[in-house]
């Protein structure tokens, strides 16, 4: 026999209550009366059959029935209001809810997004620049854009274009550097947002694929990517890029690079979104515009070698 529970008013009074503990702070949060919250409160007790506050003079304690049954109450109204905040986002097919990692969105994204809107001015596009680990239905988000190896288990994940890594530099500064090995007396940057990659995306290492020994000890260090790529457009040195962070750069001529080599790793980004959302029409929009974009900067590796990392021998 099905358990039989009780009302969803009275156990909606009964959880703001505990939360408060306060019964007129309960009854403002519920916008009701502090007789009829009460009596909501009274109609719970006695449908479990026992005390779930114990009433003193000014305040009210949770009895031992009330502290069992509080912390299901109040995940039970947190996934109830989950399940129907993504239930009504399902309606809504002119929000866009974007969450990128903040180089991303400064050297990709942002640039482009005059061209989606013109395309699309029915979405509205909402963006949050962050890489923390974000929960699709806790932080109302459709669609994250991240850099990384995966596995995105349980998310459709679509892998976007390889990415490599080349030297890059301002046009000015590549007449000073014209070979690889000129670059020992360059001023090197170094982008630390990539030192988790396995096997690394470094100096030494793409020095030891273009057949050089040499380990850079000292530049300027940067924590992000669209820093360093930015210190390397005004001169200020020579970064490796990474390919979704230099080619409009390199498209416009603001960077070159000049030498041949580049290092790809597996690691990529990726457009992800909830399993079974992918073929929303705004999820969709935005999907096929990114595939878009990145196919008009395709040339940019026309002129390179790409080599995977992971065939450079160690030292």
């Amino acid at each position: 026999m099905p358990l039989r529970l009780p009302p969803l008013t009275a156990l909606r009074a009964f959880d703001s209550a505990a939360r408060h503990m306060s019964f007129a702070k309960a009854a403002a949060e519920l916008n009701v009366t502090p007789a009829a919250l009460s009596f909501q409160i009274k109609s719970l007790e006695e449908h479990l059959g026992a005390p779930l506050f114990h009433r003193l003079n000014r305040a009210v304690e949770l009895t031992e029935a009330g502290r069992v049954l509080a912390p299901g109450a109040a995940e039970g109204f947190q996934t109830l209001a989950a399940a129907w905040q993504s239930a009504r986002r399902l309606q809504d097919n002119t929000t866009l809810n974007v969450t990128a990692g903040p180089a991303f969105t400064a050297k990709w994204l942002a640039p482009r997004l005059y061209e989606f809107a013109r395309s699309f001015p029915e979405i509205d596009l909402r963006f949050s620049a962050t890489l923390r680990l974000m929960d699709f239905a806790r932080d109302e988000v459709d669609v994250a854009v991240r850099f990384g190896y995966g596995p995105d288990e349980g998310l459709y994940a679509l892998p976007l274009r390889r990415e490599w890594i080349t030297p890059v530099m301002s046009p000015e500064m590549a007449t000073r550097y014209p070979t690889p090995d000129s670059l020992r007396d360059a001023p090197l940057l170094f982008d630390h947002s990539v030192d988790f990659l396995d096997p690394p995306c470094d100096w030494t290492t793409w020095f030891r694929a273009a057949g050089l020994e040499f380990t850079p000890t000292h530049g300027s260090h940067f924590s992000q990517a669209d820093h360093a790529v930015d210190a390397a457009g005004a001169g200020a040195g020579v970064a490796l890029g990474r390919r979704a962070m230099v080619v409009k750069d390199l498209h416009e001529g603001k960077l070159v690079a000049p030498y041949t080599l580049a290092l790809e790793t597996k690691a990529h980004f990726r457009f992800i979104c909830t399993l079974g959302t992918e073929n929303r029409p705004q999820i969709k929009a935005f999907r096929d515009w990114i595939l878009s974009e990145i196919t008009k900067t395709d040339y940019v590796t026309d002129s390179l070698t790409i080599i995977p990392v992971e065939d450079i021998p160690p030292l």
